[in-house]
């Protein structure tokens, strides 16, 4: 039975550790931007296309 309340209390420790360091990173500005890293792979500039040699030539 002890281990059991151990492993609670443990449990809750995390639990408030993690929703400390949420609502730290939403505080610094870490989510203000939603749209640009979803679609920023969109907006890169293509590659040039190289040529491939033939292999079978």
């Amino acid at each position: 039975m002890e281990a059991l309340f151990i492993l609670i209390g443990f449990s809750v420790a995390v639990a408030i550790l993690f929703l400390t360091l949420f609502i730290r990173a939403v505080r610094a500005g870490q989510y203000d931007d939603p749209r640009s890293p979803g679609t920023r792979i969109l907006d890169a500039p293509r590659p040039p296309k190289t040529k491939q040699s033939n292999p079978r030539a």
